[in-house]
């Protein structure tokens, strides 16, 4: 199992949704992903996309003005 952080700090809606979904096309089943946002929308984004890929997401945690997710690869 690899492990894998992107830090998307910064970026607007889409591009943090888009980058999550191509980060995880490279990984393999069963990697976990870490992404690292501060556009608040990825609240809604994020669990969407991971919905539509059919991953896990295994924790959403929501500091001040940071939101990060944890992803698994199915």
């Amino acid at each position: 199992m690899a492990e894998k952080t992107i830090n998307l700090r910064g970026l607007k809606c889409p591009l943090p949704a888009l980058r999550v979904r191509k980060a995880l096309s490279g990984l393999k089943a069963g990697d976990e992903l870490t992404a690292e946002c501060t556009d608040p929308l990825t609240e809604i984004d994020i669990p969407n996309l991971i919905n539509q890929t059919g991953d896990d997401l295994l924790e959403t945690v929501r500091g001040d003005k940071l939101w990060s997710y944890r992803i698994r690869k199915r």
